[in-house]
C-alpha cells in the first residue's frame, strides 16, 4: 500500500507520466485492499454483529426473522425457555418448562438460542412478569453445546445492561467429568454480573446419576420460586395438555411423505452437499470386520467411504452416525399399541406460533417415526410416566406409575429401581403393564427424538481422506428382569456388511443430483463433527496418548499421522502410547498394526492386560512406573498428554497421577501442580476426549 501511495503521489506531480486510466487502476487497487483490510477486521471483531453493540440489536429486530421478543409480544407469551443441547435432553426440559408455564398464567415458548438474536436479551423488561429459562447442558472440556456456543461467546465477550431480565438456570452435566456443569455456572454467574436478576436458585443435573431425579427436585423449588417473585398462583391441577394435533390420512401423495430423512424431504435419496448434522451422507461400508480374537464380546473396525461427498475430516474429529431401532421391537410396540404401523399420519403443534410445527418430519408413517425419528430404549422420564398413568384401567398399576412420577423420597426410589436399574424401557413397561393402553399419537408426542451416535475417527486424514474409520463395540447385555437390551447403533451397525457395489459420489453441479446407490450397498448416514482433540502443529512436539479399549480409536489416527511424517523425512517427536484390555489373546485391538509401529521406531508402547495375572493392572499402573518419562515430556520439552475413554475412573486417575508427577519433579506445591495443569489445558497440552 505504500508503494502505491508512493505512485499515487508521483502521479500528481508528472501528468505526463500517469495518464486518467492509470489513476483509475490505482484506485481500484486501493479500494479493494482497503476491502480486504475490512473484511479481515470484522472477522477479527465478532462472531456475530449483536455481540457487543446491543443498541443496535433493538432497532434490527423488527426486520429481522429471528426475533423472539417479536414473537412473545405477539403471542401474549411472557416465558422463554432457552435449551442448550447435544443430545436432546436439555431441549426436552426447556420444553415441559414452558408447557408447565401455563399452569402458573405465564404462556411459555421454546426456543433455541441458535436460531434467534440473542442480543435481544435487554429487550425482555419490555414485557410485563417475563422470564427467561435456560436448561444448558455442558459438553466436552467444559464447552457449551454446538447450539449454544455463539450465545456463550456472546456472554463472554459482551457488556450488554441486561437490568429488568428475569432468569433460572438448570445446568445439564455429569459429575465424572472435571469441568462438572461449568457451562450452567458460568451463565448463572454471568447473568446476575451483566445486571440481570436470579429468581430462582441454579439447578446443576448429574447424568452419572439421576439428572430426571435432579430436574425434578429443582423444578419443586423453581415454580414457588417464581409465584412468589411475581405474586401469582397456580390455577389447579396439573392436568394433561396435548401439544400436537393428529391427523391419519387416507389419502395422500406418497410422493410427499417421510420415509426417515432427517430434515429435507427425499434427502436420502437426492444427495446434495453440504452435508451435516440436517442433512447426513450416505456413505457406503467398505470395510467391516471384528477386532476382538476370542471371547464373548464384539469390537469392529469399520470404514466409511466418504470420496465425492466434499466432506473433510482432521484427524481426532468424530463421526456421527443416525442408527435405526430394532424392526422387532418396532414391531411388539406397535402391537401393544394395536396400531397398524403403515398407517400415514400428521402431528402438528396446536400452537401456532411455535417455530417447531411438528415433533419430527411429517407427514409419516407409524413405523417410519417408531423406527427412524423416536427413542424407544432409553429409560423413560418421570413426565411420561404421569402421562401413561392415565390410560391404566388397572387402579394398582396407575398408582405406581404416578408414584414414581411423584417427587416422594416412595417415589423416586420406586422409579430409580424399577426404571433405571431394572433398565425398562417403553416397551418394557407396557409388557408389564398390560392395562396401560395409551394411544400411539400420545407416545410419538412424549418420548424423546432418537439422536445420532457420535464415534471418536480412528484414521488419519492424512494417509485416508477419502475413508473414515470408526472403531466401536457392540452393547447387548441382559437386563435385571432378564430381558436383551441392544445397542441401537452398534447392533444395527454389526449387519451392515459391505458389498462390492459403490454408491456413486454427488455431483459437482449444487443443482445436479446423482442417481441413488444401488438397494445391494450397506449404507449409513453419516456427518462429520469437528473436535478439539488434536496434534500439536508441530510433528517434533513429543505426545503421550493413553487410551485403553476403544479409547486407543483417535490414537490409532494420530499415530497414522506421525508414522507418515517421519517417512516423509520430517523431524518427529516421541509418541507414546498406553494401552489396556483384560487380555492379549483376546481384546488386544489392533495389535499387529501396533507392533509393527514399534517395529519401525514411530511408537513406544506400554500395554496393560488386566485379567491376565491375579492382581489387576491397568493404565495407570505403568503410567506411575513412569514418572521421570512423564516429566521429561510434559514438563522439560513441553509436551502434550492426550486422554481418551472412561471419564469416571481411568480418567480421574490419570489427572490425579499427572497432578502427583508435577508436584514431585516439578517440586511444586499442590495449588501450583494444579495451576500449571490448568496451564496446559488452556494452551491444548492436557486434552481428555472421555464418556461415561
Amino acid at each position: 500500500m505504500e508503494v502505491e501511495a508512493d505512485l499515487g503521489a508521483e502521479s500528481m506531480k508528472d501528468e505526463s507520466f500517469f495518464g486518467p486510466l492509470d489513476i483509475l487502476l490505482i484506485t481500484a487497487l486501493l479500494g479493494i485492499a482497503a476491502w480486504w483490510f475490512m473484511k479481515d477486521k470484522k472477522k477479527e471483531d465478532g462472531y456475530k454483529s449483536y455481540s457487543i453493540q446491543p443498541t443496535a440489536l433493538g432497532s434490527s429486530s423488527d426486520t429481522s426473522g429471528n426475533s423472539f421478543i417479536k414473537k412473545l409480544k405477539t403471542s401474549g407469551r411472557s416465558l422463554v425457555a432457552f435449551y442448550g443441547s447435544q443430545t436432546g435432553t436439555g431441549e426436552e426440559f426447556a420444553g415441559r418448562l414452558a408447557k408447565e408455564g401455563v399452569r402458573y398464567q405465564m404462556k411459555g415458548m421454546v426456543a433455541d438460542p441458535e436460531e434467534y438474536d440473542m442480543g435481544e436479551l435487554i429487550n425482555m423488561k419490555e414485557i410485563p412478569n417475563s422470564l427467561a429459562v435456560f436448561c444448558l447442558a455442558t459438553y466436552g472440556e467444559g464447552d457449551p453445546t454446538d447450539n449454544a456456543m455463539d450465545f456463550y461467546e456472546w456472554l463472554q465477550n459482551g457488556s450488554a445492561d441486561l437490568t429488568g431480565l428475569n432468569y433460572a438456570v438448570f445446568g445439564l452435566g455429569n459429575k465424572t467429568y472435571e469441568h462438572y456443569n461449568a457451562v450452567g455456572i458460568y451463565v448463572d454467574q454471568r447473568l446476575e454480573e451483566l445486571g440481570a436478576t436470579r429468581v430462582c436458585e441454579l439447578g446443576l443435573g448429574d447424568d452419572d446419576a439421576n439428572i430426571e431425579d435432579d430436574f425434578i427436585t429443582w423444578k419443586d423449588k423453581f415454580w414457588p420460586s417464581v409465584c412468589e417473585y411475581f405474586g401469582i398462583e397456580t390455577m389447579g391441577e396439573d392436568v394433561s395438555i396435548r401439544q400436537y394435533q393428529l391427523v391419519e390420512h387416507t389419502e395422500i401423495n406418497t410422493d410427499r411423505v417421510y420415509t426417515g430423512e432427517v430434515a429435507r424431504l427425499h434427502s436420502l435419496k437426492n444427495q446434495r452437499p453440504p452435508f451435516d448434522v440436517k442433512n447426513p451422507y450416505l456413505a457406503p461400508i467398505t470395510v467391516n470386520r471384528e477386532l476382538h480374537k476370542a471371547g464373548n464380546r464384539s469390537c469392529m473396525h469399520i470404514e466409511f467411504n466418504i470420496e465425492g461427498s466434499r466432506m473433510r475430516y482432521d484427524t481426532g474429529d468424530h463421526c456421527a452416525v443416525y442408527a435405526k431401532n430394532d424392526d422387532e421391537n418396532v414391531e411388539k410396540l406397535g402391537k401393544l399399541l394395536g396400531v397398524n404401523l403403515d398407517t400415514l399420519f400428521t402431528l402438528t403443534n396446536t400452537d401456532e406460533d411455535s417455530s417447531k410445527k411438528h415433533p419430527f418430519p411429517c407427514p409419516t408413517s407409524y413405523r417410519t417415526a417408531l423406527t427412524y425419528y423416536l427413542d424407544i430404549t432409553s429409560n423413560p422420564r418421570t413426565h411420561i410416566l404421569k402421562e401413561l398413568s392415565e390410560y391404566c384401567s388397572n387402579p394398582e398399576e396407575q398408582v405406581k406409575l404416578k408414584s414414581m412420577a411423584s417427587t416422594s423420597p416412595e417415589g423416586k426410589q420406586l422409579y430409580n429401581s424399577w426404571i433405571i436399574q431394572d433398565n425398562r424401557n417403553i416397551l418394557h413397561i407396557l409388557e408389564d403393564m398390560p392395562s396401560c393402553k395409551p394411544p400411539i399419537d400420545h407416545i410419538c408426542e412424549l418420548l424423546p427424538r432418537l439422536q445420532c451416535r457420535y464415534y471418536s475417527i480412528s484414521s488419519s486424514s492424512k494417509l485416508h481422506p477419502t475413508t473414515v474409520h470408526i472403531t466401536a463395540v457392540r452393547v447387548e447385555y441382559k437386563t435385571p428382569t432378564g430381558r436383551l437390551n441392544k445397542g441401537v447403533a452398534t447392533c444395527w451397525l454389526a449387519d451392515k456388511k459391505p458389498s462390492p457395489v459403490s454408491a456413486p459420489p454427488p455431483s459437482d453441479g449444487e443443482s445436479q443430483t446423482p442417481p441413488p446407490p444401488p438397494p445391494s450397498t450397506a449404507l449409513v448416514p453419516v456427518f462429520i463433527r469437528k473436535s478439539q482433540f488434536k496434534l500439536p502443529t508441530r510433528p517434533q512436539t513429543p505426545i503421550i496418548m493413553i487410551g485403553p479399549g476403544t479409547g486407543l480409536a483417535p490414537f490409532r489416527g494420530f499415530i497414522q499421522e506421525r508414522d507418515l511424517y517421519r517417512k516423509e523425512g520430517k523431524p518427529v517427536g516421541d509418541t507414546i502410547l498406553y494401552f489396556g484390555c483384560r487380555k492379549k489373546s483376546e481384546d488386544y485391538i489392533y495389535q499387529e498394526e501396533l507392533e509393527e509401529y514399534v517395529a519401525s521406531g514411530t511408537l513406544k508402547l506400554y500395554v496393560a492386560f488386566s485379567r491376565e495375572q491375579q492382581q489387576k493392572q491397568y493404565v495407570t499402573h505403568l503410567l506411575e512406573k513412569n514418572k521421570e518419562e512423564l516429566w521429561n515430556v510434559i514438563g522439560e520439552n513441553n509436551g502434550h498428554l492426550y486422554v481418551c475413554g472412561d471419564a469416571k475412573n481411568m480418567a480421574r486417575d490419570v489427572h490425579n497421577i499427572v497432578v502427583s508427577v508435577i508436584k514431585e519433579k516439578g517440586n511444586m506445591e499442590e495449588a501450583q501442580a494444579n495451576t500449571y495443569l490448568k496451564k496446559m489445558e488452556a494452551q491444548k497440552r492436557y486434552s481428555a476426549d472421555v464418556w461415561s
